[in-house]
């Protein structure tokens, strides 16, 4: 999946992926995309180790980078993610989400998503369900 459209709005200005550094990443797969982030001292807990919640916002941003490639003018809203995390990170390692489209209806996309350390063990698991919406014209 090619997400550098996608990547040039995120990249514009700060936001919670610039700030969490997450870097999105195409894929030769329709239905997939990944993402790297760094644990770091912006994305870990007070005792070292990668948040719960920046795994979260990892998998459902890119979730949402996901769909919205899939659907080009066209603006895409997570609605329900839900989580297990398995093992944790320490700061200093960078952690690999891959998503994969498990359902691409007209209006709600299904994705799951794995995270995995540098030895590529699994930290989380996530699946997260996105809306598609249509923009509303302003004026």
């Amino acid at each position: 999946m090619n997400v550098e459209k996608i990547k040039q709005i995120i990249n514009k200005e700060k936001n919670l992926s610039t700030v969490l550094g997450m870097e999105f990443i195409s894929t030769p797969e329709a239905d997939t995309c990944m993402a790297r982030m760094c644990v770091n001292e912006n994305n870990r807990q007070p005792f070292g180790f990668l948040s719960g919640g920046a795994s979260l916002a990892l998998a459902e941003n890119l979730a949402g980078v996901g769909s919205s490639a899939l659907c080009s003018g066209k603006i895409s809203v997570g609605i329900s993610v839900s989580g297990s995390h398995v093992k944790a990170v320490s700061e200093g390692d960078t952690v690999t989400a891959t998503a994969r489209l498990q359902s691409r209806g007209r209006k709600l996309h299904v994705w799951h998503i794995d995270i995995r350390d540098s030895a590529g063990e699994l930290i989380s698991t996530v699946q997260v369900t996105n809306y598609i919406v249509t923009p509303r014209k302003n004026g």
